[in-house]
């Protein structure tokens, strides 16, 4: 029942996670056609990135992996989880507050940190004028994220899942009015994103407040609580900013040659649509389950769930790896060739995706993995380990610009995925048993691969024969179409054919 539970929650985030991505589809699709990748496109992708930066080391990033396990063992012994929340949430909101007003007046100072590339020409002030109107967001989204983790902790994932869909209904219609009534598209993209952090916090407190826990206002005051909860994130928000230093290193890369942001930009997006449904999925249930299972000392049901966890990733992560591998070409030419968006921006936005998706698999296992270490409270090591792979992004990115261009930034950023997955392995070795693969993870992997390697070799063939079809004209959603339930088929086929998985567990699992 555990393992039905686990698989429940994936399925469950993973659900709307795909929805949202559908719909960032949808938006990313919309801002091609509307702006290609000319300079408002790169100048209102800096400023949004900024928010989004520093959100995933103060909210649902470094902060939530050390808050959820510290409220999820209150939570369990009944010991004020209401009370430890709510001192929580106050104080990140004066802390952020004050933190939003010194980044609005720093913004062009930001900016160049961000994309030094841009100086000296009218992507830096556009740059700077939607940063200042984007940045408020980090207020409002870090404290949904809070909230989010203290209902994730007490097993409802509907709500906060379905949080980020809001954000991608409002840019979706935002650029549909702009359109309609002629207003100048990034600006409006730009008051947007705060609109829809006040929209997700407002989802997520309604949700909190059916739980029947409160978080009315308390004045912040340091605890002992919150003084341990500092000490425990410290490190985490520490490798939560080394995270943060590889993307400003690779935007600065790609600052430098133009519309590079915007073709990085676009694969990152592609990728993200399976890292979201399934790497941020397990990571967002995961961390509660092993929490709880290590505190009532329960070694053989959190061995379970890592093992499960780890099969249901790699299932659906590395037939999506070899597809975004295999198709990226025509992935990205009818997803987002047409109106500004050019031969020259679809070929270069391939061959990111490409080499994005090699380094998918180590994405989301690093979501898998970095869950052992924050349920016993250990941030040092995943700080550590981000540094190391830091260093091997920098040397990378820098190194090989001048060799072969913007597309280092990608390459940089593949390897250093599987620099950090290799030393969380390494490094979960002394956890005992909690983190070895048990039999069936060990005789379904090597399935796996087959299964996607089988799936690949089809659609490289497949492509090859609907390379016509597939650039132009109408006929190439058909195409396209067709090649994704060529290679569905062929996967499941071939997968459950040679055992790697039984059909049984995916109906299961969504029946649920």
């Amino acid at each position: 029942m555990a393992a039905i539970r686990l698989v429940r929650g994936f399925v469950t985030v993973g659900g709307w996670t795909l929805a949202s991505r559908v719909l960032g589809f949808a938006r990313d699709i919309m801002m091609a056609a509307f702006l290609g990748a000319g300079p408002v496109a790169e100048a209102f992708l800096i400023a949004f990135s900024l928010p989004n930066m520093f959100r995933r080391f103060f909210a649902e990033g470094a902060f939530n992996m050390a808050f959820v396990p510290m409220f999820s063992k209150k939570y369990e012994a009944g010991e004020d989880p209401e009370g430890f929340a709510r001192d929580a949430f106050w104080g990140m909101a004066t802390l952020l507050s004050l933190f939003t007003l010194l980044a609005m007046a720093a913004m062009p100072w930001l900016v160049l940190a961000m994309a030094s590339g841009f100086a000296g020409d009218a992507r830096f002030d556009m740059a700077v004028a939607f940063g200042k109107i984007a940045f408020p967001y980090i207020l409002f989204i870090s404290l949904a994220a809070l909230i989010s983790g203290v209902l994730n902790a007490t097993g409802r994932f509907a709500a906060t899942a379905a949080a980020p869909v809001l954000l991608n209904i409002l840019f979706v219609a935002a650029m549909l009015g702009a359109d309609a009534l002629g207003w100048p598209m990034g600006p409006t993209l730009a008051w947007t994103v705060p609109v829809a952090g006040v929209a997700q916090l407002a989802l997520v407190w309604a949700a909190l407040a059916r739980t029947g826990l409160s978080l009315r206002f308390r004045r912040p005051r340091l605890t002992p609580e919150l003084r341990r909860l500092a000490v425990i994130a410290a490190p985490a928000v520490l490798a939560g900013g080394v995270v943060q230093i590889n993307l400003i290193v690779g935007r600065q890369v790609a600052s430098f040659t133009e519309g590079a942001v915007a073709w990085l930009s676009y694969a990152d997006r592609l990728y993200q649509l399976p890292l979201g449904v399934v790497g941020i999925a397990i990571g967002v249930v995961l961390l509660p389950d092993l929490s709880r299972k290590l505190r009532a000392a329960d070694h053989a049901g959190g061995r379970a769930s890592f093992n499960r966890g780890t099969e249901f990733a790699l299932m659906l992560t590395l037939p999506s790896a070899v597809a975004l591998i295999v198709m990226a070409q025509p992935l990205v030419q009818v997803l987002f060739g047409r109106g500004a968006f050019g031969a020259s921006d679809i070929d270069a936005t391939a061959a990111a995706l490409a080499v994005y998706g090699a380094g998918l698999p180590a994405f989301v296992l690093h979501k898998v993995l970095q869950p052992l270490y924050y349920a016993r409270e250990d941030t040092r090591r995943p700080f550590h380990f981000a540094v190391v792979a830091m260093g091997v992004n920098a040397l990378l990115a820098v190194g090989l610009m001048p060799v072969i261009g913007f597309l280092s930034a990608a390459i940089a950023t593949t390897v250093s995925a599987w620099v950090m997955v290799a030393q969380l392995w390494h490094g979960a070795r002394g956890m005992g048993d909690a983190a070895r693969p048990d039999t069936r993870l060990r005789r379904r992997l090597p399935r796996l691969v087959i299964a996607s390697a089988a799936m690949g070799a089809v659609l490289w063939l497949a492509a090859a024969q609907l390379a016509g079809p597939l650039a132009t004209g109408g006929l190439r959603y058909g195409a396209l179409a067709g090649l994704v339930g060529l290679g569905i088929v062929v996967y499941f086929g071939v997968g459950g054919a040679i055992g790697a998985f039984r059909l049984s567990d995916f109906r299961a699992a969504l029946r649920r």
